[in-house]
């Protein structure tokens, strides 16, 4: 049998967890927008063409910020396109999605959409077809209330108030052959340099996000960072990851091991990050934004060649992943590993929120419903709020196609000091046996159990529909807490969360 002991101890911690690290994400790709969180005359539309349905679930995830509008999508986007009345905005081809973009969902619309979502607003600007001025541009138009061209603009479009966004990337995945204005890492450095230092004198309260590498495999990695990054760092509080992770091969068990390599990942960009501070004798630390992740894989080659041949439409059907047991059990993996890094990893964002790679799914004429992956997430976002504690935990190990050494638990604790709870989240990843799970809570003198949730299923293909949910979260009462030290049977292949409090 499988085993696993962990000490959780409320001194040693990792750092707060920034609320952001349980992000998403809304690209102008598919249905996402259209008939995802915007359709005028479905039955469950509010006033605004919001669907209500889809904003109930979003405002469950509690997600902090969502960064908008891409993804490749913005280095097509004119901006100035998507506000003002509705019939004189223009029609644009997106090139990245080979879809035609009505303009009839914009910038105000989201503001005002994500207000309802009680999200604030991540914001891509354009660094592959424009630059410097068309950033200030919509960092005037969003954040300031002066008597200026473009915030005067935004009072006429009837947003008296700023929409004060705070976070900003600086384009995106610029280092990708795909992406329309792909660039050098030194030419992304350069724009992307002079464009931070000019959005700062414009607005000092902003933070700015550096492009780094589109996913781990790319050859230019990670000297894509190097070489950007001695020209960002100083201008900028973060740097951008994205890696999406799949099991083409059927693998389940080497899939689970992939967290391995988001670790290496991670390693890889703080010590590129440190090594740039360092030469350049800096007294700052730039932290990480991984602002893209998720599972995908299920339809990437079909759409790929569906798209090509593709007549130009609006909100067709791409990239609707439908996602199984074993995903959610990999995206509860990734948030583990998030928490573990929460010192760095500062913000997040689930790829994407609705029907494109996502949670949520809707039906154009009907209803709309939960992913298995919805449930790791709503998890971490509500319980996962707090310190990030450095537990010590060991595991008895397996090996797996591609990767060695494979504890069968992984395990994080977050302490919520003010609410007097500490959750410990824990995967059994042993795709043959259960685990013997036992933790030392000794620290925590008078928590009882509150709750035990938790995920299981024997078959890692299961998956959700509108139809109903096969795979959702029960709670688990086979368990024992005394004297301190907790332990409970975790089912292989399951997601458990256990929450322990005073109240």
């Amino acid at each position: 049998m499988a085993k696993a002991k962990m000490i959780v101890d409320k001194d040693f911690e990792i750092a707060r967890v920034d609320s952001r690290m349980y992000g998403s994400f809304i690209e102008h790709l598919g249905r996402a927008v259209y008939n995802g969180i915007y359709q005028p005359g479905h039955p469950a539309a509010d006033e605004d063409g919001f669907r209500r349905d889809v904003l109930e679930l979003v405002k469950e995830l509690d997600v902090p910020i969502i960064r908008y509008p891409g993804g490749n999508f913005v280095s097509g986007f004119f901006w100035e396109d998507s506000v003002g009345p509705k019939e004189e905005r223009k029609p644009r081809l997106d090139l990245a999605w080979r879809t035609l973009e009505t303009n009839q969902f914009g910038l105000g619309e989201f503001a005002k959409w994500s207000k309802k979502a009680g999200s604030e607003i991540m914001m891509a600007i354009n660094l592959g077809t424009r630059g410097v001025s068309d950033a200030l541009n919509l960092l005037e138009y969003c954040n300031l209330d002066t008597n200026s061209y473009y915030s005067n603009l935004r009072k006429q479009h009837g947003a008296k108030e700023p929409y004060n966004v705070k976070t900003w990337c600086l384009g995106n995945e610029m280092d990708g052959p795909w992406q329309v204005g792909h660039k050098t890492a030194y030419e992304y450095g350069r724009l992307a340099a002079e464009t931070a230092k000019a959005m700062k004198l414009m607005d000092d309260s902003i933070e700015l996000v550096s492009c780094g590498s589109s996913n781990v495999d790319m050859p230019t990695f990670p000297e894509w960072e190097a070489v950007s990054l001695e020209e960002t760092y100083d201008y900028v509080d973060y740097i951008s990851l994205h890696n999406y992770y799949g099991n083409a091969e059927n693998d389940t068990e080497d899939f689970f091991a992939k967290t391995q390599d988001l670790e290496r990942f991670i390693h890889t960009v703080i010590a590129t990050c440190d090594y740039i501070k360092a030469k350049k004798r800096s007294k700052k630390t730039l932290n990480l934004s991984f602002d893209e992740w998720n599972v995908w894989f299920h339809a990437t080659e079909g759409d790929n060649e569906e798209m090509k041949n593709r007549p130009w439409q609006t909100a067709p059907h791409l990239l609707e992943d439908i996602y199984d047991f074993e995903d959610a059990i990999l995206v509860g993996l990734i948030l583990i590993t998030f928490l573990k890094h929460a010192d760095r990893l500062k913000m997040a964002c689930l790829a994407q929120l609705v029907n494109v790679i996502a949670p949520i799914m809707t039906e154009n004429d009907g209803g709309a419903w939960k992913q298995t992956i919805f449930y790791p997430f709503l998890h971490a976002s509500k319980y996962g709020r707090g310190i990030a504690l450095r537990s010590v935990v060991n595991s008895t190990m397996h090996d797996s196609k591609n990767h060695e050494d494979v504890t069968d638990v992984e395990s994080v604790a977050v302490y919520n000091e003010e609410k007097e709870e500490v959750t410990i989240f824990a995967v059994n990843r042993n795709v043959k046996e259960d685990a013997l799970f036992e933790a030392d809570v000794r620290c925590f003198g008078g928590y009882r159990v509150l709750e035990y949730l938790a995920l299981e299923n024997d078959d890692m293909k299961v998956v959700n529909s509108i139809a109903g949910e096969k795979v959702s979260p029960y709670s688990k009462t086979e368990y024992k807490l005394e004297d301190g030290i907790f332990t409970a049977n975790l089912s292989k292949c399951s997601w458990n969360v256990i929450r322990l409090g005073k109240s």
